[in-house]
């Protein structure tokens, strides 16, 4: 019975999680914009330091190539612009003015538009949430390396 309820309510989960996922590939695209180049655009107007291509890929968690296709991209239009650090091996991200009047049109205002939403949430529910997906997310990470690791569950 346990397990009825549990499915249920992953069921529950999955379908939320696929309709926010699918909310952000609509508003994408209705930017006009790759999920890629919009989510590295939003690292960059949501971070306090421009961040490298390292901590691109570590933050979206997407493979370094799939980053790098999107960054290629952003920089060949004029959006960003890519600097080696001292040693060469790393390139620091940082938005042109053509591309901060890009994330003015877009990015921005989805960023607007979630805290509007977040805002919505009591102080209480947004903390809970917070923590409780933290910890979801957490807790299947570990259990994920059961069929990672072994190649079976």
């Amino acid at each position: 019975m346990q397990k009825d309820k549990i499915c249920k309510q992953l069921s529950k989960y999955n379908t939320i999680y696929l309709e926010n996922n699918n909310i952000y590939r609509a508003l994408t695209k209705s930017l006009g914009l790759s999920e890629g180049g919009f989510w590295i655009l939003y690292a960059l107007r949501t971070d306090f330091i421009p961040p490298f291509q390292s901590e691109i890929c570590s933050s979206m968690h997407h493979p370094k190539q799939t980053v790098n296709s999107a960054l290629k991209k952003l920089e060949a239009d004029g959006y960003i612009t890519l600097l080696h650090d001292k040693d060469h091996r790393s390139k620091q991200i940082c938005l042109t003015q053509k591309g901060i009047g890009l994330c003015e049109k877009t990015v921005d205002r989805v960023i607007s538009l979630e805290q509007d939403a977040f805002a919505s949430l009591a102080e209480e529910e947004q903390e809970q949430f917070l923590l409780l997906f933290d910890k979801y997310t957490n807790i299947l990470k570990e259990y994920t390396k059961r069929i990672i690791h072994n190649g079976k569950g």
